[in-house]
């Protein structure tokens, strides 16, 4: 099998329910980062729209290049994998980025950080002993 044309009917519809899933899952993410109001909430939608979204493209690629080729074809699992991985730390360090920047200028709508217990004074036993 060469072509799109010869894939199997139940081949066809795996791949066609993946992409669309995938696409919609991606949608929803898009349309969140469009419609939610702040920053901090701004980067949750797309995190997760584009790791599920990318999840169910590349499992519909998975199913059409290995129905077409007779062999497994399992190389885009890596496409998957970089995406689950570095989706979350993109995301984590935009957020801390922003959080530091927020609270440096001050801003009323940013909590305040963790606050730091004082070191105890010598001879003084320290919190928990």
């Amino acid at each position: 099998m060469e072509h799109a044309g010869d894939l199997p009917a139940w081949a066809a519809l795996l791949v066609a329910f993946f992409l669309v899933v995938g696409s919609g899952l991606t949608l929803i993410g898009t349309i969140g980062f469009l419609r939610l109001p702040t920053f901090y909430e701004r980067i949750h939608a797309p995190t997760l729209g584009t790791s599920w979204g990318t999840g169910g493209i590349v499992m519909a690629s998975m199913i059409f290049f290995t129905v077409l080729a007779t062999r497994p074809v399992v190389h885009e699992m890596l496409i998957g994998i970089f995406v689950t991985v570095t989706t979350p730390v993109t995301l984590m360090l935009l957020a801390r980025a922003a959080l530091h920047r927020d609270r440096s200028e001050g801003n009323p709508d940013v909590p305040a950080g963790v606050p730091v217990e004082p070191e105890p004074a010598d001879g003084q036993p320290a919190a928990g002993e």
